[in-house]
C-alpha cells in the first residue's frame, strides 16, 4: 500500500507541476497533475500564495475571464533546496 505525501512533498508536488509547464499552468491541470481535490489545492494555493511562491494571473480573453497560476523565484528557490535536502538524505539512506 502505498504511504500518504507529507505537506513538504504535496507543497513540492505543486511547484514541480507548475515548473514542469514552463512556469504557469491552469489551476485544473494543477489539479490534476498534483493529484489533489480542488478543496486540498485550493488550501494550499492559499498558503503557497501567502508565503509568495506563486501567484494567480487573471487572464481576460473575449468569452470568459481564466486564471493561470504562476511560479516565484521564491517558489524556484523552495525547489531547488528541497532537492539539496532531499539528495542529502538519500545520501545516508534515510
Amino acid at each position: 500500500m502505498a504511504t500518504r505525501r507529507s505537506r513538504l512533498e504535496l507543497v513540492f508536488d505543486i511547484l514541480v507541476s507548475i515548473q514542469n509547464k514552463g512556469g504557469k499552468i491552469k489551476p485544473t491541470h494543477l489539479m490534476y497533475k498534483s493529484n489533489l481535490s480542488h478543496k486540498l489545492l485550493n488550501d494550499y494555493l492559499e498558503e503557497l500564495i501567502g508565503k509568495e511562491m506563486v501567484h494567480i494571473e487573471q487572464i481576460q480573453t473575449k468569452k470568459s475571464i481564466s486564471k493561470m497560476v504562476h511560479i516565484t523565484e521564491k517558489g524556484l528557490g523552495f525547489l531547488e533546496e528541497f532537492r539539496r535536502m532531499r539528495e542529502f538524505t538519500d545520501a545516508f539512506g534515510l
